[in-house]
C-alpha cells in the first residue's frame, strides 16, 4: 500500500479525514485536540498514537516526515495528540503522574477519547499502539502501568518511570522500550531535577517492574537480537504479555529506523 506524502496530506487530506479535521487542521474533542494522517488503505485501520515531548505539540510531531511516512506506508493511521499548556510558557506537556491537588486533565481518559473519536476516520480501536518521546514516553509508561488493556501495545522512547517508582503495575502489558545509550537528558540511570525536587527514574528498574508484572521467570533476557543500529533484549513471559528493550548508540531523540522496527514487533505479537 502506498502512503500519501506528508505534503499531500497537508494540502488535500483523504476524504475520511475531511470531517472537520485532518492534515494541518486539528481534530477537536471535548477534552483537547489531535492531528491525524491517514494512509491509502481500507478501514478498519491499525494506528500509531505518538505523544510529543516536553514543550512540543501535535502539530510539531506532524512535521516528523520520515516517521509518519513509514507508518503510513505500512497501512497505519498516525495520530498526534496535543498535551496541556505550560503555564506562562510556549509549548505543551503531559501531566503523566497527575499529582494530587493539582488541577489537571485526566490524560489517560483524554487519550482513550482520542482513539474513540478517531474511529470516525476508520481507526480500529483494538489495534492501536501508544508511543511517545521523552515527556510523551513518561505518559505512555504510566498509562501502560495503570491500564495495560487501554491500548494494544506501548512503545516509549527515551522515557520511563520517575522516582519513587510504582510499587506494582497491572498486567499483562505489551511494551517495547527504546533508549539511547548516550542520552544525557533522560539518562538510563535517571537524574535529579530542580535541586532534587524531582528525580527521573532508572530505566532498568522500570524493566524489572515490567518483568514482575508480566510474570517473567528470570531477570535476564530470553533472547537477543540486532536490527540495524539497535541492540535488542527480549523477555518471554506470561501469555498475553510482551516485553522488549532496544538500545541504540545515540542521544536523546527518536532514532532512524525506530518506527519500522516497532511495527515489525507489533505485527509479530500473538493475537489476543
Amino acid at each position: 500500500m502506498r502512503a500519501l506524502t506528508l505534503a499531500a496530506l497537508l494540502l488535500a487530506a483523504p476524504a475520511a479525514a475531511q470531517e472537520g479535521c485532518g492534515g494541518a487542521a486539528a481534530c477537536e474533542i471535548q477534552s483537547g485536540s489531535y492531528h491525524i494522517a491517514l494512509p491509502e488503505a481500507d478501514a478498519p485501520l491499525p494506528a500509531m498514537v505518538f505523544l510529543h515531548g516536553f514543550g512540543g505539540s501535535g502539530a510539531g510531531t506532524m512535521r516528523q516526515r520520515g516517521m509518519i511516512e513509514t507508518v503510513l506506508s505500512r497501512g497505519y493511521a498516525f495520530l498526534a495528540p496535543n498535551g496541556q499548556p505550560r503555564a506562562g510558557r510556549d509549548g505543551l506537556r503531559w501531566d503523566f503522574r497527575a499529582a494530587p491537588g493539582v488541577a489537571s486533565r485526566d490524560e489517560d481518559a483524554f487519550l482513550r477519547a482520542v482513539v474513540a473519536d478517531a474511529a470516525r476516520h476508520g481507526v480500529d480501536p483494538d489495534r492501536v499502539i501508544l508511543a511517545g518521546f521523552s515527556n510523551g514516553a513518561f505518559q505512555v509508561t504510566y498509562l501502560a502501568c495503570r491500564d495495560p488493556e487501554g491500548f494494544a501495545a506501548f512503545a516509549p522512547v527515551a522515557g520511563g518511570f520517575w522516582r519513587p517508582h510504582p510499587e506494582s503495575c497491572a498486567a499483562p502489558v505489551r511494551l517495547f522500550q527504546t533508549h539511547g545509550w548516550r542520552d544525557s537528558t533522560v539518562p538510563l540511570e535517571g537524574r535529579p531535577l530542580r535541586g532534587g525536587a524531582a528525580v527521573q527514574g532508572d530505566i532498568f528498574a522500570g524493566l524489572a517492574l515490567w518483568r514482575r508484572a508480566n510474570g517473567c521467570a528470570w531477570d535476564d533476557p530470553d533472547r537477543y537480537a540486532e536490527t540495524g543500529q539497535f541492540q535488542r533484549r527480549i523477555w518471554d513471559c506470561a501469555p498475553g504479555s510482551a516485553l522488549e528493550m532496544a538500545l541504540f548508540p545515540g542521544r536523546h531523540g527518536v532514532p532512524e529506523g525506530w518506527a519500522e522496527m516497532v511495527l515489525d514487533w507489533f505485527e509479530a505479537l500473538p493475537a489476543e
